[in-house]
């Protein structure tokens, strides 16, 4: 499980994987409406990240999203299927960056952690209580 989380309803269910393809709903700045992408989720050490491929050209509408209004659901659709509800933590730390992305670059490879730091967007996820 994710830090304590029973994501799957069963508490021997099982862990959600290291990454893994989501859908990620967020509330639009502007208009108030709910707006959902396909993005990845990576679970490293129990602590959730949702980051996105370096692109120094375009700002990222979902991590505009959060840093307005940081609700969010994440609707797993992986061998773990559920709708999570939480908040996001945009992380600008470039210390705390080059860590995230030092596991991020080991699961897609072809990437560097320099470049991701300058030019992809990090957020940290924590889960709503669900109890």
């Amino acid at each position: 499980m994710i830090a304590g989380a029973d994501v799957s309803g069963d508490p021997e269910g099982p862990p959600l994987p290291l990454s893994q393809l989501i859908d990620l709903t967020t509330t639009g700045r502007r208009t108030g409406r709910a707006r959902r992408i396909e993005i990845v989720l990576h679970n490293f050490e129990g602590r959730l990240y949702i980051s996105g491929m370096p692109n120094p050209a375009r700002a990222r509408a979902w991590l505009l999203n959060l840093a307005s209004d940081p609700r969010l659901t994440i609707h797993l659709k992986g061998s773990v299927v559920a709708d999570l509800t939480g908040s996001a933590r945009v992380i600008a730390d470039e210390s705390e960056r080059r860590a995230v992305f030092a596991s991020v670059v080991k699961v897609w490879r072809g990437q560097e952690i320099e470049t991701m730091n300058r030019h992809s967007p990090l957020i940290e996820v924590t889960l709503a209580d669900r109890g």
